[in-house]
């Protein structure tokens, strides 16, 4: 029961900061590459925010939003490689990046464990 509210506060939390990337969808007009990204996680944080009602029932965007946080903070690591100038950003987002798909990966609902409500 601990692990579910801890999940569910992470998907609350990592939700919300992924639906705050809609300011720079906003104000990041001159760059529609990073615009097109972050709309792509303005939309993940709003289904985590609906995944955070019934976890178990949501496994599969969970794992996504897991998976896809590590995938990204490996490419942002690589780039950090290639990119001096913008080293210690990139290496920042890495690092906050791979916190949240750990983090959501360890409190996951275990497979079979479905609860519908």
């Amino acid at each position: 029961m601990i692990r579910e509210r801890a999940l569910k506060v992470v998907l609350v939390i990592v939700g919300l900061l992924f639906v705050a990337t809609v300011y720079g969808v906003i104000q990041l007009q001159e760059e529609e590459t990073l615009q097109m990204m972050l709309s792509i996680y303005v939309t993940l944080g709003v289904f985590l925010l609906l995944a955070s009602r019934n976890p178990s029932a949501n496994r599969t965007l969970i794992a996504f939003a897991a998976w896809s946080s590590i995938a990204h903070a490996a490419v942002m690591t690589v780039q950090s490689l290639h990119n001096v100038n913008e080293r210690m950003h990139l290496l920042i987002g890495s690092l906050a990046f791979a916190v949240i798909g750990v983090a959501v990966l360890a409190l996951a609902p275990a497979k079979g464990t479905v609860v519908r409500s």
